[in-house]
């Protein structure tokens, strides 16, 4: 298995590769975090270079990378032994980021049908068979985490895939001389041309810095730099140089609620599913572990990952702050288990201090306060595993978050005819702000798909009049949402619900800081709620049984069928998913520190910071709780300093990889 990793692929349009060789080798140093163990640089011929960084998990000795296909066979036979798909030895090139968990059994079906060759014992050569067997159907067959690009030399064409759920990342950037793919933007910004990116902020999309400010993330495909986008999750793609990116949508989360007239027969359904998932999750060479906080999601991962390593350490991360740390749960929960769970206290100075690492392994800024407690508990696990197991996902296949109750709540006044609810909407225009019932009338009079744009709602359209200094009212987050909207019009609004954080906030939010984290410290994450076959399950599940009625319950399905699995005290816990006191620290810890960012920032021209600092004082006296607002603000400030002003060192290693030049057969450059 090839484990984590980066990937910088450019494919040239003139076929001149070659004189970019030099520069790809020092670009992918950017990404030597995603992958310490290996460096693999390697012109494929004119028109293709494949550069990778491996961090190695499974078949440490043989899944090299970059890694040809197919191998010579033994004898040093010309062709494989195969009629219908005979090739020479090496026609293929694959890089690859990530984790086919199934790839023991697609290796099997692919020996068994076509009596296919493999060189290694790794899953990276089974994505390349199954692509030259079953061609671009393969990624329908994959069961895992990936970011891939293969180099096919006899049809001079490129195809690539990224996971269904958008675990692993991809960037692309097109430029005059061809395209350029990689696992961070940071490895193809110094392929863009300045008059294609701009100068400085001229080089800012706009509108979605407008996004950014209301959603907490920039959302797909696009980034902050102009010009570098992404391939969205469950997509696939072909590139022949010199002709067009051709992107598919291969893979759908297909919500479809189902009455279930056995109950009992579901939860055991949902429980030996998961308990698969985490078992294939734990195939590994290398120590794995999980993150334990004091919820069901990540309590059930550990519970189900201890059957398979009763030994298997955990990791947690607090404060002492009271109301906020997790560790007094997570600990009482490994107790139970019978594991053990390492803890890892932060403060504010830590908060602070790491933060400009933080943002700079972003790629894109995320305002996230949970990324700096995630960052620290990766950080402690890199010193004892090399792989961890976390709970992201769970929410959203199986409801959890208590604002998907919020269309029950809303029936009485939803159920009512148009023009009465015009007349109501009218009502609530003239209540006073703070008043009992004004909110419950707004929100009941708005059509869900003007109300919900995912669980982040930072800055108003009133609020970004005033925050921003060019603000287009055009911009809206519908512009991101009436599209996913318009796939789920078929649907109950909670799942309609569930479907917009699967393509926005899961994907924008959750995926980005649980890789970007993991990776800072050379850790593969792993998530087994995010897989294809528990998804399946979560999809058919009715709303009253993921939130049933005259109930706070959430996940009531995946709490049922979880009991007798985690404690009984963790069951029906409520959600805090490792909280952060920003809200209480930037009150006194750390208020010279963001005042003092906000009044140095060179992003005023963008951003009305005097405004943002009169919210920090109303902060500060107790009048509001602006942190969210503030800590968006401060996120931005501080990923402009690095990628923008270039004012600010974020202090990371710079790291030289001696070259992994390993001589290849068939199609490639002797």
């Amino acid at each position: 298995m090839t484990g984590m990793c980066g990937v910088l692929v450019f494919v040239s349009d003139t076929g001149n590769a070659a004189a970019r060789q030099d520069a790809i080798a020092a670009a992918l140093e950017s990404q030597h975090h995603r992958g310490p163990d290996e460096t693999g640089v390697v012109l494929a011929d004119q028109h293709v270079i494949f550069a990778h960084k491996r961090l190695a998990i499974i078949d440490v000795a043989l899944s090299h990378e970059p890694l040809p296909y197919p191998p010579p066979t033994p004898g040093g036979a010309d062709l494989l032994d195969t009629s219908r798909h005979a090739t020479k030895p090496g026609r293929y090139l694959l890089t690859f980021n990530g984790e086919i968990y199934n790839y023991i059994e697609l290796r099997q079906q692919l020996i068994e049908e076509y009596g296919a060759e493999f060189a290694t014992n790794g899953d990276g050569e089974v994505i390349v068979a199954g692509y030259h067997y079953w061609g671009e159907s393969v990624v329908d067959r994959l069961r895992g985490m990936f970011a891939f690009l293969i180099w096919d030399s006899a049809t001079g064409k490129a195809f690539g895939a990224r996971d269904p759920f958008g675990i692993k990342p991809l960037h692309y950037l097109r430029t005059a001389d061809g395209m350029y793919f990689a696992s961070e933007k940071k490895a193809l910004l110094p392929f863009a041309p300045s008059a294609q990116l701009g100068v400085g902020d001229d080089g800012l999309d706009t509108a979605n810095l407008s996004h950014y400010l209301t959603l907490q993330y920039v959302p797909e495909p696009s980034t902050l730099h102009r010009g570098v986008n992404r391939i969205g999750s469950g997509e696939c793609f072909t590139y022949t140089p010199g002709g067009e990116l051709k992107v598919r949508r291969y893979y759908r989360a297909d919500f479809r609620p189902t009455p279930v007239d056995n109950r009992e027969a579901l939860y055991k359904r949902i429980q030996d599913t998961l308990r698969e998932s985490v078992r294939i999750h734990m195939r590994s060479d290398v120590p794995v572990g999980a993150f334990l906080s004091s919820g069901i999601d990540s309590t059930a991962i550990v519970a189900l990952s201890r059957e398979f390593n009763p030994k298997i350490l955990t990791f947690t991360v607090g404060y002492d702050v009271p109301g906020y740390s997790e560790i007094d749960v997570a600990q009482e929960s490994a107790q139970h288990l019978e594991v053990t769970t390492i803890p890892t206290k932060i403060g504010p100075e830590d908060m602070m201090e790491a933060l400009p690492r933080i943002v700079w392994h972003l790629d894109d800024p995320v305002a996230d306060p949970a990324l700096v407690p995630l960052y620290f508990v990766a950080k402690k696990a890199s010193e004892y595993v090399t792989v961890v197991l976390s709970g992201e996902g769970a929410d959203e296949f199986f409801g959890g978050y208590t604002i998907y109750r919020e269309p029950l709540d809303l029936a009485l006044i939803n159920d009512l005819p148009s023009p009465l609810q015009k007349g109501l909407r009218a009502v609530s225009r003239v209540i006073p702000e703070g008043v009992k019932g004004k909110s419950f009338l707004e929100r009941g009079t708005t059509p869900l798909q003007e109300r919900y744009y995912g669980n982040a709602r930072i800055f108003t359209e009133e609020e970004k009049q005033r925050l921003l200094r060019h603000y287009d009212p055009s911009v809206r987050y519908t512009d991101v949402t009436a599209p996913l909207y318009a796939e789920v019009a078929h649907l109950d609004p909670v799942t309609a619900m569930q479907y917009i954080d699967v393509y926005t906030w899961l994907r924008g939010d959750i995926l980005v800081k649980a890789d970007r984290m993991t990776m800072a410290h050379s850790l593969e994450g792993r998530v087994p709620f995010l897989d294809r076959e528990v998804f399946a399950v979560a999809a058919s599940i009715p709303v009253e049984l993921k939130l049933p009625p005259r109930s706070t319950e959430t996940k009531y399905a995946l709490r049922r069928a979880l009991e007798g699995v985690v404690p009984p005290a963790i069951v029906n816990r409520k959600k805090l998913g490792f909280p952060t006191p920003t809200r209480v620290w930037l009150k006194d810890q750390m208020y010279e520190w963001a005042r003092d960012i906000l009044t140095k920032s060179g992003a005023d021209n963008l951003i009305d910071l005097s405004y943002v600092r009169q919210l920090l004082e109303m902060h500060r006296r107790g009048e509001a709780d602006k942190s969210r607002q503030i800590w968006t603000v401060l996120v931005f400030c501080i990923w402009h300093a690095i990628f923008v002003e270039r004012s600010l060192d974020p202090g990371i290693p710079r790291n030289a990889s001696a070259l992994l030049t390993k001589p290849v057969v068939g199609s490639m450059v002797d």
